[in-house]
């Protein structure tokens, strides 16, 4: 069974070139566009696919697209403002090979307004007619290029005998047959000798003309042929080709009854099978052209009565064309033979037998019947337009900002009202401009009445008032509350107060907006557009363009709505704007209130890329960060007022584009402002270059000649690399420098330093890949891998002459199901493979190096790397030299000068935005990492320049506690410097991202003016060091936040670089510092080192996953009395690699609050002393202590200390989740603790929390307290206060803590784009993940119950996971490992329940387990004990047993599971 849809699509897709699909309106999808995408995967035919929204304009992408076609189709639904536009470019369309195929159901009234318009008009009723008029159709309007419209009908789903693929081509392309014989087996057009059984016969009037009156020049007869007979021998030959093609009749009218009938009833539609005595039916399928010899030759001289039926709903004019068409054609024959001709419509065919059968007992009538209830405009059913979900962010900040006084002109709520047509921009300019001349009238009838003399006083002040506030945006609406009340109670009668009542609405001034969206309101138009912009009204135009970012490539290159804002700006008079919610939230509501301040047009192109409403914000972010920094979609407002002040009109409001920009200009600037300042320097630039310079250049040139002496007889190695995390790039520089002492002549580079034409000119080829993700090769080979396998597809052998070899690297346990076995190696062994395909040689077999062997990667490499020496014959020469150690962090420290570095050159380096690599590992102990925007770096490297570099910087907070100034100026170098946001961290700090390297040093500058700095806040040494947030016990908090302060300080490194570097030598607070480093020495640790302070019963710092804690012991008093002691917690893990594990921290002892900075040096020191530099994946406190073993370890710091710790003392944890809400403290003050979801400070829709809290910063007298949770405390705000921070707090929403308990108890770290070390999602995907966990909750009754749920984006611990009731860190993009059973307080590690799983794996695991939870758990337990008393897991009780019981226990194993 088939779709007449179906079966017209197929038809379309086979024999066009190019097809142009209309859409419906969202939500619906076009059925077209679901069958073509089910052709592309079937089918080997390729046509090029054009999406026309519906209310675009499809006839100009037609006539873009189809001069140059053979054959162009479109299809489409038949909606009036498709057809409407159809028409309007009829003319042109006509001369086009172009098909309109228009589905329609039970109403012809639109189509049929391009009868007359287009050549051809053909209507099929059935699916089986639809398929083979569609073939009909495709080959006319090949052949004759000429355009055809084809109506069909999809109501029904009949047997579809269809043209097979490979035949379609070659009939479209066949050449044209003669039509001597007619269509259907008969000589002549209808069974007669010429065409109407006449010879010689003109169309209208029947009778022969010759020229010149005589028998036709030379004794020949002379026939005038009409266009329409002509258009018929088209249609004839057409229709005989695809007869003959088919092998069956596609006749342009058939006939269905007696021979001489008594009435004719002409059909055009959905006609159902009648057997009336006497009556004839006459079906139409071809409409235009219907020649008259045919028509009349359908009605014999026994028919008096001809009826019209057509399927019509509504019609504007009293005759349709076929009824006059028809009598026009009946009035040719003698009057006494001319039947009575009667027009009717009908939409249901289910009325046709009844109906006949009483129009035939009826007496004839001339005027048209209507069968059933015609439709008209007032009562045709509307639907309202569908406004997409993510379409309501830009609508939502329209309705924030300027709530009442919003009037959206094209809204879909006025189609109820004013019908479909009131959602056309077109439309809307109309309304604007009606609504903006009755408040204009509505002006002069206010100064008219304050002309009359006989009003009140206070009349004429509220008047007066209104007329000086008339613009204002508040006091108009309020001034004219008052006035119209007072024109209503007044008893003074005019009719200019009658007229002023009558206008009332038009008292408060409006924000009036068109909004452009494909969904429900296409953009404009030109013509549109031009309107509005020419117009000169105060009208504002918001044009959603809703294209993603990576199918810009597909779409119609002529609908670039960025254009838009050119041609906006090049009129004059008009305020611009380009936004993206996505991108800059904080310009979008710039641009929109600048744009409303304008008096005049005002442009606002806003970006908002998604495919469907099933797009997940996150697609949406990240298509929005590919189009704004890679410069597709520019941030940018243009003002005219500024130019007409002399100011710049033109602010460019990306970062990305302006930061390119502006190192583009200064390396321009640089070297002319310098020669113009002396010029005697551009002869020396140019040509000697100096001394120094030529000194250099011939010591190079004699390396050079060195090197060729001793390669001469080597053949050559190139030595290719990929790598992302530096492995597979050590190993590649052995290998080179191994190649070099063996007199090989080496040369080493990336694998995309390689183009394919390049490398077939190479011999030998070493080539060393590691893997990144599920499989995929690193970022700097992939260009090369995708260029290889296109070539492959092409069946390309390039390299012929290239010998290779291959060693890869990869993890055999990084994914240990069996259906994910295949990604190990993988990259290493697709290249191995693919250069083979492509007419490589191998000179070596592939080497597999496995982290998993005895030696890791260099179990495999031993084996490979001597089968690389004896291809070259250089496997017996010795090499005594020694290899060069490879460059470590040990090494950096060492030679930085006490963190020095290059960094302070390096900043002066304006040629790139990156740092040198050893001095990111330097700037790292000064608070700064380097990073790379990960979202665009594919698009970047595809654009030949370097990846988006920027850097995160983290500031220090001892004890997380800052002031309102503090917070404040954190909250500008986040607008200045950085992204527009900053992070809390899950170590109470700030965290700035997205800051360019020209923005560092300001940064750095900037926070230490407020007594912050960053120095330490990374790298080897001690971090921010934490404490409780503790709200209820205030002097407590106090005491503990000081002795955080004190233990900071006394461990805080002493080089005096920071100062010199970020601070040009000036200290801020303090004296100046000399260089040198009384507890790190020139070496620092051998990894960081973290402090934690906590205050039991809250664990919310997590005191047990720190290298150092302090647990507060308070006595009967409620003093502060002193501290256990806990050392060797650490959370950093590598994937797959047993060696690395997480601990919790064991307890030592207890010390006074007085020891407890000795105590914290000594614990440092022994780590200094006894940490493992040979291997930084082993070289935290946590491994140290297992290697000596904790009693020795313990021992070595007392023997430090003079004197042996206390016994701990007794203590009780009983959560690490953070307290929200109110709270007053034992000195009376007020603390609020609020939920910031992952530490994210920014303004979204419905979120501005960046702007509540710096509002609440700049009244607030008391300080900021940061929690390890991420979340933030208002703290000691004074009585007196309250109601005001409460206010705010409700303004900004900060106040809603109506979240799930799994949310409050949710964390993830920052991860993707940023972090260079993340593998997965986290920030941007725990809440989705949460929004989807939480339902299932909710549904057993679990709203409120805590479950510690925590997401990094890598295996390094960043948000503690391995200590979380639930966890996921990640491994590839959407893969993670899911661990189970953490202790609900922090004090058990969880465990390894499924090493690889996907969000449909998550939620399919966690639903039943939830489920068991809320049924079986015992009073008060935590879903963490729960699951290892149900069986899930086994408990983990020290940090090397992690992997012993990992994937799950008894019936939940994961081999038992699968």
């Amino acid at each position: 069974m088939s779709s007449a849809t179906s079966s017209v699509a197929r038809v379309a897709y086979l024999a066009s070139d190019i097809i142009v699909d209309s859409q419906p309106t969202l939500p619906s999808t076009s059925q077209f566009a679901k069958e073509y995408s089910s052709l592309s995967a079937t089918s080997s035919r390729r046509p090029t696919i054009l999406s026309v929204p519906l209310g675009g304009d499809p006839g100009s992408t037609l006539l873009r697209n189809g001069s140059a076609a053979g054959l162009i189709s479109f299809t489409s639904s038949a909606a009036a403002q498709t057809v409407i536009r159809l028409v309007l470019d009829a003319a042109e369309l006509s001369s086009l090979p172009l098909v309109l195929h228009l589905a329609v159901k039970n109403d012809l009234s639109e189509v049929l307004l391009l009868h007359s318009a287009i050549p051809f008009f053909l209507v099929s009723t059935t699916p089986q007619q639809a398929h083979d008029n569609s073939v009909l159709a495709s080959r006319l309007a090949r052949t004759e290029k000429k355009a055809v419209v084809h109506v069909f009908y999809d109501a029904i789903n009949d047997p579809v005998e269809v043209i097979p693929e490979s035949e379609v081509q070659p009939f479209l392309l066949s050449e044209k047959l003669a039509s001597t014989n007619g269509v259907n087996g008969h000589s002549g057009v209808n069974g007669h000798s010429g065409v109407n059984g006449h010879n010689g016969t003109n169309e209208h009037n029947g009778h022969a003309i010759s020229a010149n009156g005589t028998n036709g020049l030379n004794g020949h007869s002379s026939i005038i042929v009409s266009p329409a007979s002509e258009l018929f021998k088209l249609y004839e030959r057409a229709a005989l080709s695809t007869v003959v093609r088919i092998r069956r009749a596609c006749p342009p009218l058939s006939v269905h009854g007696p021979s001489e009938p008594h009435t004719v009833i002409f059909g055009l539609g959905d006609i159902p099978s009648v057997d009336i005595d006497g009556v004839s039916i006459v079906s139409l399928s071809l409409l235009t052209p219907l020649l008259p010899s045919r028509i009349l030759d359908v009605i014999p001289p026994s028919a008096s009565r001809v009826i019209i039926l057509e399927q019509l709903q509504r019609w504007n004019t009293k005759w349709t064309p076929l009824y006059l068409e028809l009598v026009n054609v009946i009035h040719q024959r003698e009057v006494e033979q001319r039947p009575h001709i009667q027009s009717v419509y009908f939409s249901d065919p289910a009325q046709i037998p009844l109906a006949i059968l009483k129009l035939l007992q009826a007496a004839p009538s001339s005027a048209p019947i209507q069968l059933g209830s015609t439709s008209t405009s007032s009562n045709l059913s509307l639907d309202v337009p569908h406004i997409p979900k993510h379409e309501s962010s830009y609508t939502k900040i329209l309705s924030h900002i300027f709530g009442e006084r919003l009037e959206v002109s094209n809204s879909p709520d006025l189609v109820l009202k004013q019908g479909a047509i009131a959602t056309s921009p077109e439309f809307a300019l109309g309304r604007v401009r009606g609504q903006l001349d009755q408040r204009n009238e509505l002006i002069r009838y206010v100064q008219k009445l304050l002309e009359v003399k006989d009003i009140s006083p206070e009349l004429h002040k509220l008047c007066s008032q209104w007329v000086l506030v008339k613009d204002n945006d508040a006091k108009s609406r309020s001034v004219g509350n008052e006035l119209v009340t007072a024109l209503e109670s007044s008893k003074f009668s005019s009719p200019i107060i009658d007229r002023i009542l009558a206008l009332r609405a038009h008292f408060p001034t409006r924000s009036r907006w068109i909004i452009g969206s494909d969904a429900w309101s296409y953009d404009l138009g030109a013509s549109g557009l031009h309107h509005a912009i020419a117009s000169g009204l105060n009208i504002n135009i918001l044009i959603i363009d809703t294209l993603p970012y990576t199918s810009r490539n597909s779409a119609d290159p002529h609908r670039r709505k960025q254009d838009a804002g050119l041609y906006a700006m090049n009129h004059g008079d008009v305020y611009v704007a380009s936004v993206a919610v996505y991108s800059s939230y904080a310009q979008v509501l710039q641009a929109v209130m600048e744009a409303d301040r304008h008096k005049g047009p005002s442009v606002v192109l806003a970006y908002l890329p998604y495919q469907n409403e099933d797009v997940p914000a996150l697609e949406v972010l990240k298509e929005t960060k590919l189009a704004v920094d890679a410069g597709y979609w520019p941030l940018y407002r243009w003002d005219p007022v500024k130019e007409a002040q002399g100011k710049e009109p033109f602010a460019l409001d990306s970062d990305a584009v302006k930061n390119d920009l502006q190192q583009f200009l200064d390396r321009q600037n640089h070297l002319s402002q310098l020669v113009r300042s002396k010029p005697e320097l551009a002869t020396e630039l140019v040509s000697s270059l100096g001394e120094n310079v030529k000194e250099a250049r011939r010591k190079k040139a004699q390396q050079a000649y060195d090197d060729l002496v001793v390669s001469l007889d080597a053949p050559p190695l190139v030595v290719l690399y990929a790598s992302d995390g530096g492995t597979a790039e050590k190993f590649a520089k052995r290998l080179a420098n191994r190649g070099k002492a063996r007199g090989l002549s080496t040369s080493i580079g990336t694998i995309d330093s390689m183009s394919i034409d390049t490398l077939s000119q190479e011999e030998y080829v070493a080539f060393v890949t590691s893997v990144a993700g599920q499989g995929e090769p690193p970022q700097n080979g992939r260009t090369l891998f995708k260029a290889l396998n296109a070539a492959a597809l092409r069946g390309e052998k390039p390299f012929s002459k290239l010998r290779y070899s291959v060693f890869a690297l990869g993890d055999s346990h990084y994914w240990p199901r069996p259906e994910d076995a295949h990604y190990y190696n993988k990259p290493g062994k697709d290249l191995d493979a693919r250069l083979e395909q492509l007419g490589g040689e191998r000179f070596a077999d592939i080497g597999l190096g496995d982290d998993q062997d005895a030696d890791g990667q260099d179990t495999g490499y031993k084996v490979w790397e001597p089968l690389v020496w004896k291809t070259f014959g250089v496997d017996s020469i010795e090499v005594k030299e020694a290899e060069p150690d490879p460059i470590t962090n040990e090494h950096i420290k060492a030679a930085s000068g006490y963190l020095r570095g290059t960094i302070a050159e390096g900043l002066e380096d304006t040629s790139t935005g990156a740092l040198d690599p050893s001095d990111t590992q330097l700037t790292k102990f000064h608070g700064i990492y380097q990073q790379d925007d990960r979202d665009i770096r594919d698009e970047r490297q595809a654009q030949g320049v370097e990846p988006a570099y920027s850097f995160m910087i983290r500031v220090r907070t001892p004890g997380g506690v800052c002031t309102s100034e503090q917070w404040l100026q954190m909250d500008r170098i986040a607008d200045e410097h950085g992204n527009g946001t900053f992070k809390i961290t899950t170590r109470a700090t700030f965290q700035f991202h997205g800051v360019i390297k020209q923005h560092l040093k300001p940064s750095i500058q900037e926070i230490n003016k407020v007594l912050l700095d960053t120095l330490a806040a990374c790298g080897d040494v001690n971090r921010n060091v934490i404490c409780s947030a503790i709200p209820s016990l205030s002097r407590l908090h106090a005491q503990v936040y000081n002795f955080a302060k004190l233990v900071s300080a006394h461990l805080l490194p002493r080089t005096t670089a920071y100062h010199e570097i970020w601070l040009d030598k000036k200290m801020v607070a303090g004296e100046a510092v000399k260089d040198f480093e009384p507890l790190y020495g020139e070496f620092y640790l051998p990894r960081k080192f973290k402090v934690a302070v906590a205050v039991p019963p809250t664990n919310d710092v997590d005191v047990f996953a720190n290298d150092l804690g302090f647990i507060a012991i308070v006595d009967e008093q409620g003093e502060l009395a002193g501290f256990n002691v806990t050392i060797g917690g650490g959370m950093g893990v590598t994937h797959g690699n047993k060696k690395t594990y997480p601990r919790v921290a064991d307890v030592i002892g207890f010390c006074t609050v007085q020891q407890g900075p000795t105590v914290a040096e000594k614990v440092m020191l022994t780590q200094r002393d006894n940490g493992n530099r040979a291997d930084r994946k082993n070289a935290r406190l946590k491994y140290t202590i297992d290697r000596m073993g904790l009693d020795a370890f313990k021992a070595e710091v007392e023997s430090r200390l003079g004197y042996p710790l206390a016994p701990a003392r007794p203590y009780t944890f009983d959560r690490n989740i953070d307290d929200f809400g109110w709270s007053t403290g034992d000195d009376g003050r007020h603390h609020v603790m609020l939920f910031i979801e992952n530490g994210r400070i920014q303004d979204e829709p419905d979120r501005d929390f960046k702007t509540g809290l710096r509002e609440i910063a700049k009244i607030h007298k008391g300080t900021f307290r940061l929690t390890a949770n991420q979340h933030i405390m208002v703290s000691e705000i004074s009585t007196e206060d309250v109601p005001e921070i409460k206010r705010i707090l409700a303004k900004y929403k900060l106040d809603n803590l109506n979240h799930t308990g799994l949310r409050l108890s949710s964390s993830a770290c920052v991860a993707f784009p940023t972090c260079g070390l993340a593998m997965a999602e986290s920030e941007r995907y725990l809440p989705v993940l949460i929004d989807k966990v939480e339902k299932i909750c909710e549904e057993n009754g679990l709203r409120n119950d805590s479950i510690v749920m925590r997401m990094t984006g890598c295996p390094n611990g960043c948000a503690r996971p391995y200590v979380a009731e639930v966890a996921f860190v990640g491994k590839a993009p959407g893969s993670y490992s899911m661990l189970l059973g953490g202790g609900y307080y922090g004090q058990r590690l969880n465990k390894i329940y499924r090493e690889t799983v996907s969000e449909p794996e998550i939620l399919a695991i966690l639903k039943p387990m939830i489920k068991r939870y809320a049924l079986e758990r015992n009073e008060g337990e935590h879903f963490g004990d729960f699951v290892i008393r149900a069986g899930y897991i086994a408990p983990t009780t020290s940090g090397k047993e992690w992997y012993e019981g990992m994937g799950g226990e008894g019936q939940y194993r994961e081999a038992a599971a699968a």
